[in-house]
């Protein structure tokens, strides 16, 4: 399966999530990428759209690898079996944390401004990516929104490897991944178009959300 685009992804995302259509979904995306699918999802369920921003932990002296990840309230989630091969120390991971957090705080600015939380109590709440391959991102992002109390917590994703669907599964109360390929090497190959999402689009999907829900 290849997707044309985030947009295609999204729309493809939104027929196998109609289920949700009549239980007050609330959809909140990763940023950015995420967003550009999480938006597609909003449209079609007729949903609020909102962003959770989970950053990943990075690996000493691999920026690349993650060992975990923190989300903008704090839940952290570590892969500790990678953790413990390399031998990353604890303060290692409280100044990562930190750093991580730090743009995390510039960002749900930049995304936000000073708009309240969403109540998503009574509500299902719709965790969106564009892809993943560890995990890590939308995992912490996940357990934050789980502490915003919604009735039903729902993974979304276009692509990921089987395994680590599998380790969504721990986390939410259902985990919709349109494929789970065999041979994964980055969620890019999955689609034709794969390019990068900046600030400025977000922000402007997030407030062409919320213009049509008041039209």
């Amino acid at each position: 399966m290849i997707f044309h685009d985030r947009r295609d992804a999204g729309e493809q995302l939104t027929a196998a999530l109609q289920a949700y259509r009549g239980r007050r979904p609330y959809v909140l995306a990763i940023p950015r990428g995420g967003v550009v699918v999480g938006y597609e999802v909003a449209r079609g369920l007729e949903a609020p759209l909102d962003v959770v921003v989970p950053r990943k932990l990075r690996a000493p002296h691999n920026p690349e690898l993650a060992v975990g990840a923190v989300a903008h309230d704090g839940s952290v989630y570590l892969d500790d079996p990678l953790v413990a091969s390399l031998g990353v120390d604890e303060a290692y991971l409280r100044r990562e944390t930190e750093t991580q957090l730090d743009e995390i705080r510039r960002r749900m600015v930049a995304y936000r401004g000073e708009r309240p939380a969403p109540s998503l109590a009574g509500r299902a709440a719709i965790v969106v990516d564009d892809g993943l391959a560890t995990g890590s991102t939308m995992i912490a992002g996940l357990r934050a929104v789980r502490g915003m109390s919604p009735e039903v917590l729902v993974a979304a994703i276009p692509v990921a490897p089987a395994d680590t669907g599998a380790r969504l599964r721990g986390e939410a109360d259902e985990v919709i991944s349109l494929h789970t390929p065999t041979l994964f090497y980055a969620v890019g190959q999955f689609y034709v178009n794969f390019d990068q999402v900046d600030d400025e689009e977000v922000v402007a999907l997030l407030r062409r959300r919320e213009r049509e829900l008041t039209e």
